[in-house]
């Protein structure tokens, strides 16, 4: 009698479940997949599980008849639809500018090994720079843009969009080159801008020794996901900022080493060599 009646449902569910039903699936699922990828190493993540609290609140005061708490709730969402286009404004640009940047093939099969090319070339530039600008004791300041968009940084120094050298970034830093003073900011494998204005840390727990550049590099740490990268114009030491910590006093072996697992799409990030708050020497 079960067998019947669960031969009967099954055979029910596949009269109206069409292949166009597991098409519908399939894409809506992968979608979501993608967005989530975009988003999970941002802080828009944090936003979302905040919106998803506030709607299980509604559901519950809908089921436990608190009339007020919902209308409030309810009208709330209703507008906050719109402030989450606002919110949310950098990540969907980032999308949209990614779709049309790839074609339909590569969103199924990305190219992982043109990323990787251009990811070594990144990473042996600056460390060829950050080496010659150490030895030679010529103070720089230069951010490596990740998931955290920094356009309005970069909208407060000069653009240059170029490709990224080791030769070009060193004649930035230059004591006497007018573009000198401030941040270079690589953006997608390319000096986007130099002479940027970055935010200085307000970490009380620093030291005084440290400069103005180290408190800019962990300054933009601190506030996104980039990687800060400070060659000090008194001792030519090789410090990095990233996830509002300071390292100090890297060689260039090292440097090139935590920049790779940083940078480098197919391989683990690690980067807990930093600790909260805290200043280490390398």
């Amino acid at each position: 009698m079960l067998n019947e009646f669960l031969e009967e449902r099954i055979a029910s569910f596949l009269r109206i479940f069409r292949l166009s039903d597991i098409v519908d699936i399939i894409i809506i699922t992968y979608l979501v997949y993608k967005t989530l990828i975009f988003i999970r190493d941002t802080r828009t993540i944090q936003l979302l599980k905040g919106i998803v609290v506030l709607i299980g609140v509604m559901q519950i005061s809908y089921f436990a008849n608190l009339y007020v708490v919902n209308y409030v709730l309810s009208n709330a969402m209703k507008l906050g639809m719109i402030a989450i286009l606002i919110v949310f404004q950098p990540e969907l640009r980032r999308v949209l500018e990614h779709i049309g940047r790839t074609s339909l093939g590569n969103w199924f099969n990305s190219d992982i090994e043109k990323e990787i090319k251009q990811k070594v070339k990144l990473i042996a530039e600056i460390a060829r720079s950050v080496e010659t600008l150490s030895q030679n004791k010529i103070g720089a300041l230069i951010v490596v843009e990740r998931e955290s968009k920094i356009g309005d940084i970069i909208g407060t120094g000069i653009i240059l969009n170029s490709s990224i050298s080791a030769e070009l970034l060193v004649n930035v830093f230059m004591p006497r080159a007018p573009l000198h003073d401030g941040a270079v900011i690589i953006r997608e494998n390319k000096i986007e801008a130099a002479a940027c204005f970055l935010p200085l840390s307000q970490n009380p727990k620093l030291s005084k020794e440290l400069g103005t550049r180290h408190r800019a590099g962990l300054g933009i740490s601190e506030e996104t996901d980039c990687i800060a990268i400070v060659v000090s114009e008194e001792t030519g030491n090789i410090s990095v900022a990233i996830e509002g910590n300071l390292t100090i006093g890297f060689t260039n072996e090292m440097f090139v080493k935590l920049l790779t697992k940083l940078l480098r799409p197919d391989e683990k990030i690690k980067t807990n060599i930093f600790r909260k708050n805290k200043i280490i020497t390398a």
